[in-house]
């Protein structure tokens, strides 16, 4: 039975004792959630700000000495979680030494020194001296030990494929490049869904030392050939369907679309693919079954570009060194706490920074990756999750909800699960609350923010600090921020402001292949109140009492909508080709003040139109030139677009119109 403001306890801590009595009561109950949620607003109704967010979660003793981050505070003598992330930041040649240590990375020649600044915190050099190539710190683990598990959508049984054979398997994938005459550094694009092949084929890319090109299967072909040509690539491993949610999904007459020169293809079972003369079949890449050493270099080769949608038209093309998954990997261990016995799922894909964040996280802890090759809404994704015995469970708050309303879980037993992470876009409590229901409130929902351009997160959580709703608790270890109001001032606890980052950082990008990379990180932006430098981020942030923070989207014109960030210039561009309109500007709005961004297009119209027909259009034209997971939340057609005295388009303003109206 819900409590009432009446009966609510006053105090905070009593509040928090009262959610986890109410918890232990649930313990071998059926209780419906909406009664569940009915009694968290009850129990928490009197919560002030100042209290801080309800705590739903804190760590028992067992979870807390058994974490990873505890691990290291005690060979390290460091005494709590605050200290550790300090030292993290203040002594960074140590913290990393430390970090490399614990996961074991492979060196071919170690490195001089960890961390030399000498032209400036910009860019500085990390590992001095040393070679490397981070696909060998992937297969330090046992030959016999499960890398992936995998299933496909139509078939219920899982295979499994252990470290030993994966390596095998990723050696014959870079002899066959090299036996096809690509040379080093030449870039590869992968378009696929994330399957074992497509683990392999990006890890033997990189072991002989080509560059991995990262193209997200839902891509249109006119976005194939826009990051094929960013990137400089020619060659391209696809497959030439595959299903998900019971549809057939053509990649290969994508890529014939898309014009790419030469494509290596999977084929599906029962394929009868008819190639063009100068495209390969998968069987040939893998002639080689000789062993493979890695072609080491510099930790500042690229080894992937994957992209990232900024405020100009054309996606950010953003490479990724042997450096960028040590952060991802210290991610796992540290704010994830992905130990070896771990089983880790993240529906996610090669086109974007979760899937080779996936990758390493797993691969470099030394656990177990879990793949499904269909759609992650259905309640066949919920029994895969059962059935390789995940322990880690990845998730987009868009899919959380469709999970929820589409009762996809109703039948899965998630009780192996001791950990979620949400990512790719803000998140809302009613959702976060449903999932730690999943597992009797016992997993933690991680909130993880980052981006491409930092090889992971920057706020996030731990398992030794107690969990709230859809809030973060700290900056990512070996990271700091800022988070500064218009004025440029630190704000205050309660209130919004832009999050900057102060560098420097293993993960961070130094460079990019499209855009001057001082100009778009560090140009005009403030220094903090101690003078030191800062890097744009672009996230709008709520700094909460008690030492939580909320992420409010984007301070720029970037958008998430259901995890893909895409630029409002981008989706404009193709709304303004529709000849009924005259221009136009594409906002993220959060309906319920909290959660997933929607998409808000503002039209002024050439000539009159119907609306709803307009509408279906435009669906049709963002479907077919960028992304069919991009949907309309709402079409305003106006008579003109506020803009500032040099022209440009104010969509802040928009936003903040847009809500007005909706919560008349």
């Amino acid at each position: 039975m819900a409590l009432t403001s009446k009966f609510a306890p006053e105090d905070p801590v009593q509040q928090d004792k009262a959610w986890c009595e109410y918890v232990e009561s649930l313990q071998g109950t059926d209780l419906p959630f909406e009664a569940q949620w009915n009694t968290f607003q009850g129990i928490f109704s009197l919560r002030t700000e100042e209290d801080g967010p309800p705590v739903v979660w804190t760590p028992d003793e067992t979870t807390r000495t058994c974490s990873n981050i505890y691990a290291s505070m005690q060979s390290l003598g460091i005494p709590s979680y605050a200290d550790f992330h300090a030292w993290s930041v203040r002594n960074k040649p140590a913290f990393w030494q430390h970090v490399l240590d614990r996961l074991g990375i492979v060196f071919t020649k170690p490195p001089e020194t960890i961390l030399d600044i000498a032209n400036g915190v910009e860019q500085p050099c990390w590992f001095s001296g040393a070679e490397m190539n981070i696909i060998d710190s992937c297969f330090t683990a046992a030959a016999d030990k499960p890398a992936i598990i995998s299933r496909s959508e139509d078939n219920e049984i899982l295979s499994v494929i252990t470290y030993g054979e994966l390596e095998r398997l990723v050696n014959r994938i870079a002899n066959g490049i090299r036996d096809l005459g690509i040379e080093p550094e030449t870039p590869i694009a992968l378009y696929m869904p994330m399957t074992v092949e497509c683990v392999a084929a990006y890890l033997g890319i990189i072991r002989a030392r080509c560059v991995a090109v990262s193209i997200a299967d839902s891509f249109s072909a006119i976005e194939v050939n826009t990051r094929m040509r960013i990137a400089g690539a020619r060659h391209i491993i696809t497959v030439d369907h595959y299903i998900r949610a019971g549809k057939t999904m053509t990649m290969y007459d994508k890529v014939l679309e898309a014009d790419v020169p030469v494509a290596i293809v999977i084929p599906s079972k029962d394929s009868t693919v008819s190639l063009r003369n100068d495209d390969l079949l998968w069987d040939v890449l893998l002639s080689s079954e000789v062993s493979s050493p890695s072609v080491a270099g510099d930790p500042y080769c690229p080894i992937n570009i994957l992209f990232s949608s900024g405020t100009t038209g054309e996606p950010k093309a953003i490479p990724w060194t042997h450096l960028t998954p040590l952060k991802s990997a210290m991610d796992g261990h540290y704010h994830h706490d992905i130990h070896a016995d771990d089983v880790v799922a993240w529906p996610t894909n090669i086109g974007w920074m979760m899937g080779p964040w996936l990758i390493y996280a797993s691969l470099i802890n030394g656990a177990t990756m879990a793949l499904y090759e269909g759609a992650p809404h259905t309640a066949g994704f919920a029994r895969f999750v059962q059935q390789a015995e995940v322990s880690m469970l990845g998730v987009i708050p868009s899919l959380v909800r469709v999970w929820r309303t589409g009762h996809a879980t109703e039948d899965a037993d998630w009780s192996r699960i001791r950990l979620f992470s949400s990512t790719g876009e803000p998140s809302n409590r009613y959702d976060q609350l449903w999932l730690m229901s999943r597992t009797g409130y016992r997993a933690p929902v991680i909130e993880y923010l980052g981006g491409t351009e930092i090889g992971g997160g920057h706020l996030t959580c731990t398992v030794l600090q107690p969990a709230s709703p859809s809030t973060f608790t700290t900056p990512a270890l070996g990271t700091d921020c800022v988070i500064l109001d218009e004025k440029g001032q630190p704000v205050d606890e309660g209130h919004t402001g832009e999050l900057f980052l102060i560098p420097p950082s293993i993960g961070l990008s130094q460079t990019m292949l499209n855009r001057d990379h001082n100009e778009v990180y560090y140009a005009d932006c403030p220094s903090d109140p101690y003078g030191e430098t800062l890097r744009r981020h672009g996230d709008q942030t709520l700094r909460l009492h008690k030492g939580f923070y909320r992420a409010q989207g984007r301070a720029d014109d970037t958008m998430n909508l259901g995890g893909i960030k895409i630029s409002s210039m981008e989706l404009e561009r193709v709304i303004e080709s529709h000849e009924a309109i005259y221009e136009s500007a594409a906002v993220a709005i959060q309906p319920e003040g909290e959660g997933a961004e929607q998409l808000v297009v503002f039209a002024v119209l050439d000539h009159e139109v119907d609306s709803e027909t307009l509408r279906q259009d435009l669906k049709t034209m963002i479907v077919r030139q960028l992304n069919p997971l991009f949907k309309i939340y709402d079409l305003i057609i106006t008579q003109d677009l506020p803009r500032t005295a040099s022209n440009k388009l104010m969509r802040r303003t928009l936003r903040t119109r847009y809500q007005e109206i909706e919560h008349k």
